[in-house]
């Protein structure tokens, strides 16, 4: 299914992308009854991340490759890949990937296509986050334990996250079967407007640059 919103796959400048902040939103209702009890509810089965770039700022330079960045997506038209500094690894970010970080499902012996997922939690509600953006030359798959050959036996579509395995090497009825990766998450600008300052210090200053994530 091709994307419903506009993308290009390009990331925004790493080293920008490491002096900002952001992390994930959720959405909940939360009602206060007449007996001082709560009722909650979520309104979004899963979270949206917003991040705001404007902190890595450091140089005239930095900001002439946002403005730069900033035109070519047409402000908030075109979607693209974001570097998250605190969550961009199937596993902690301190720790190298290896192929059984994450489980993507269970073999039957005839389904060749699986997601990649990356879950938070394990005990009282883990929730599953689809991977849509992993990074070319990270993604590492196994089968029950044994680590398959990329080309030979699976290939990852980079665009959507989906791994396909070769006719000879679908997994079997029973067989967990794993995958370890670095990943982007798909964003956009939150804004057509860039205000830039150049009075705050010498190099120049946009106070903010708001990123939201889209839905692919």
């Amino acid at each position: 299914m091709p994307a419903l919103t506009p993308f290009h796959e390009v990331r925004f400048p790493t080293e920008i992308a490491f002096g900002s902040a952001g992390g994930p939103e959720r959405r909940t209702e939360i009602v206060t009854l007449g007996s001082g009890h709560e009722e909650r509810n979520t309104r979004w089965a899963d979270s949206r991340r917003r991040y705001n770039a404007g902190y890595g700022i450091r140089s005239l330079d930095d900001l002439h490759a946002v403005v730069d960045f900033f035109e070519e997506r047409r402000g908030r038209l075109y979607g693209f890949r974001w570097r998250d500094r605190v969550d961009f690894k199937s596993g902690a970010p301190g720790v190298a990937v290896t192929p059984l970080d994450q489980t993507l499902g269970t073999g039957d012996g005839t389904t060749a296509s699986l997601q990649l997922v990356k879950r938070y939690g394990a005990l009282h509600a883990p929730w599953p986050r689809t991977i849509r953006k992993p990074v070319a030359g990270t993604v590492r798959v196994a089968v029950d334990g044994a680590e398959l050959d990329e080309g030979d036996d699976w290939s990852c579509d980079l665009t959507t996250g989906v791994v396909t395995f070769a006719g000879g090497a679908i997994p079997a009825t029973g067989l967990a079967v794993t995958a370890g990766f670095e990943f982007d998450v798909p964003v956009r600008f939150d804004t057509d407007h860039l205000d830039v300052n150049l009075t705050s210090f010498a190099a120049g200053d946009i106070p903010a640059i708001p990123l939201v994530e889209i839905r692919l």
